[in-house]
């Protein structure tokens, strides 16, 4: 298969069950799914769908209980905790509801943290992190600490990190669930604006309809099943509407 051609996230038949009380809970039942170079996918579905257990799995955080999760082609279902660490580092940015950021560093040096681990030189890792920071709208909030920050400007900070390594995927849980509608409006904005900018691929869990709408495709996540909304195909099941 051709690199253009080739999806930087694919998802072919994968299960996921956990054990729970002497039984087995089956949260996700044969999911298919790509994502190509430079689309925003929008993951969607009641609580509990599952959602954020298909995003750990596309993240490589958890293995599949049966079926295949592959990086630019690359199958990584069966790949040792090393490997999968080091996928993790050159091909994905994750995003979570809550920033997670390092309290005792600044906004600069939360984003170059993550650029200093993977052995870029000082100087670019403060380029690159005061680039990424402009761009969400943080020129003036550089040597604030999380503390000195609101909740907008903390995950705006968040996501450039994310961003830091130039993933080819970022994979967001719910970016904005607890910001207000104004902030989380203005700070989606800005996320799908420096995606769009550097060509990522992203797949985004979110409840908000109207954010949705935005993504370049919808695919709806309910009783383990998923459903391409755009062209109203079902991954494994029948169709919900």
């Amino acid at each position: 298969m051709s690199e253009l051609k080739t999806p930087v996230l694919e998802m072919r038949g994968v299960y996921r069950s956990f054990k729970q009380g002497g039984q087995t809970l089956q949260v996700l039942r044969g999911i298919d799914l790509e994502i190509p170079k430079g689309e925003i996918v929008a993951l969607i579905g009641p609580s509990g769908a599952g959602k954020s257990t298909l995003l750990q799995l596309a993240g490589l955080l958890e293995k599949p209980t049966r079926g295949d999760v592959y990086l630019e082609g690359q199958r990584c279902s069966t790949l040792n905790d090393r490997l999968r660490t080091e996928l993790r580092r050159d091909y994905l940015g994750f995003v979570y509801q809550y920033h997670n950021l390092l309290a005792d560093f600044n906004a600069l040096e939360n984003v170059m943290i993550p650029q200093l681990i993977d052995g870029v030189k000082p100087k670019a890792a403060q380029d690159k992190a005061k680039w990424l920071l402009q761009k969400m709208g943080l020129e003036k909030r550089f040597h604030h600490r999380p503390a000195e920050m609101s909740g907008g400007e903390q995950q705006r900070v968040a996501i450039a990190r994310a961003l830091a390594n130039t993933p080819k995927l970022l994979l967001a849980d719910e970016p904005t669930g607890n910001l207000d509608p104004k902030t989380a409006e203005d700070v989606f904005a800005e996320l799908l604006g420096i995606v769009r900018e550097t060509g990522l691929s992203a797949l985004i869990a979110t409840h908000n309809f109207e954010l949705a709408d935005r993504m370049d495709r919808k695919v709806r996540l309910d009783g383990g099943k998923l459903v391409d909304l755009r062209a109203d195909k079902l991954s494994g099941a029948r169709s919900f509407y």
